[in-house]
């Protein structure tokens, strides 16, 4: 609250590092058996609510939640500081923390789904979104209000625990006909949900352009009528007009990606996608939604309407448009911008 981690006692303060404090500190290995939820890597530092957290951590014995209870407190304090702005213009950034791990929905929406965890999440999510649109339609704001809908990332199912997301998947796909997940560039990782509201302004319908979520900076700018440095946002695009789904609107020419770890990069143009990686022939897996084979160079040239999966190399058959993709990404890398 107000910057600060709420119902800490300055008594009792929050020590984090990134090794246990003393060699007895009890951590998801050494005390596994009294987990609540196992662990499969990396989440397997200090116990918090009976769960393996990344790192290690004592004190704030006072400022410590129930990650159950999470989603409940996020939407109170939302809707209590959406009352307390409704007579000016406001800006609400709800991060819903439901489906990143660990994945722990509140008691009442465990068992909703036949998915595990990771789908009594998206739809204790779900809720998030209803309750937070039913105080905008209570305060007569709905007309009045950009809504956006969107996703950091595509999906991952084992993302360091044992919460069923794997095992309890049955015939869903996640990431629909794309490959690749959350770390990745393919279209699996980035190609995510994304949708605008605005009763009255916006109307219901489907666009197929391309646009990020970086270019909300730019375009909310314009929206309001404030004006960017020049150095700042180097990578957003005022794409306004598209996203209110204007006629004839046109989103980004160009999308420079980039994986987690640095080593691959995506280029979108049209309908084409290079892809420049590292990985020559491994399989990208880790997600467990569908797994990728690379090919064994280091690009390949995808054309999307007819290979949204990303499965057929065309680099071999088209040198040209590959070496013209290739000589943007270059240029953009060099650059250090896109804008």
């Amino acid at each position: 609250s107000d910057h600060r981690v709420l119902n800490l006692d300055p008594t009792d303060p929050l020590w984090v590092g990134d090794k246990p404090p003393s060699p007895d500190y009890p951590t998801g290995i050494t005390q596994r058996g009294t987990l609540r939820m196992d662990w499969t890597h990396g989440h397997n530092g200090t116990i918090h609510n009976g769960i393996g957290r990344i790192g290690f951590y004592t004190g704030g014995m006072a400022a410590r939640f129930r990650d159950e209870d999470l989603a409940d407190e996020w939407v109170k304090r939302s809707n209590t500081w959406i009352e307390a702005h409704k007579d000016g213009p406001f800006f609400l950034f709800f991060a819903g923390h439901d489906i990143h791990v660990p994945r722990m929905p509140h008691e009442r929406f465990q068992g909703k789904t036949t998915l595990g965890f990771r789908g009594d999440a998206i739809v204790e999510f779900d809720w998030c979104v209803g309750e937070l649109m039913q105080t905008l339609d209570r305060l007569k704001l709905a007309e009045n209000t950009l809504i956006v809908l969107c996703s950091d990332n595509g999906p991952v199912l084992d993302d360091g625990y044992k919460d069923g997301a794997v095992e309890k998947l049955g015939s869903h796909q996640p990431a629909g006909p794309y490959s690749g997940g959350k770390y990745s560039v393919l279209e699996g990782g980035t190609r995510t949900p994304f949708i605008t509201r605005w009763k009255g302004r916006v109307q219901p319908g489907v666009s197929k352009e391309v646009v990020c979520t970086i270019d909300l900076a730019s375009s909310l700018a314009a929206l309001t009528g404030v004006a960017l440095a020049e150095t700042a946002c180097r990578d957003s695009f005022n794409v306004l007009p598209a996203l209110l789904g204007e006629s004839g609107a046109k989103g980004r020419d160009h999308l420079l990606q980039q994986d987690n770890n640095g080593a691959s990069f995506g280029l979108r143009m049209g309908d084409w996608k290079l892809v420049r990686s590292k990985a020559k022939g491994k399989s990208q897996a880790i997600v467990s939604v569908k797994p990728h084979q690379y090919p064994a160079g280091l690009h390949a040239l995808y054309f999307l309407p007819d290979d949204p999966g990303e499965e057929n190399d065309l680099s071999a058959k088209h040198p040209e448009k590959t070496q013209e993709l290739i000589a943007k990404l270059d240029a953009l890398i060099a650059a250090d911008r896109s804008r």
